[in-house]
């Protein structure tokens, strides 16, 4: 029982010292509200998210989503890991979420403790 209450305490102490993004530069409000990128408003932003992207490692699941919003679309991994899938233009699944799209996109790998490891840009969803 202590072992468990110890590994608790030391996720809890992990996740709750996460650093927050310098944003300086990105419309966080626009981006938010542009769901599934369809308004157009996100794929102006592109630049900026790709120049900095490193700002986001480290950066906990919770925060991603306070700051941009809850994502498009979230998978799981293996290993307890996680994706959040952003799209940052209009597509197919505008009109039709359940089809597949293959407009660009920002996916965040997250770690088994909620931390951003790996932030990449593409086409479509990430393999």
């Amino acid at each position: 029982m202590k072992a468990v209450f110890i590994s608790f305490f030391i996720m809890f102490f992990l996740v709750s010292c996460t650093h927050k993004p310098d944003l300086n530069g990105l419309n966080v409000a626009l981006f938010k509200k542009d769901r599934g990128g369809c308004n157009g408003d996100r794929v102006q932003q592109i630049a900026w998210l790709k120049t900095n992207k490193m700002t986001w490692k480290g950066v906990s699941s919770n925060d991603v989503e306070d700051i941009l919003g809850k994502p498009d679309i979230q998978q799981l991994a293996d290993r307890n890991q996680e994706y959040y899938i952003y799209y940052l233009e209009s597509g197919e699944h505008c009109a039709n979420i359940t089809k597949p799209s293959q407009a660009k996109t920002m996916a965040f790998r997250f770690s088994a403790i909620g931390l951003a490891t790996e932030i990449t840009f593409q086409n479509g969803l990430p393999d």
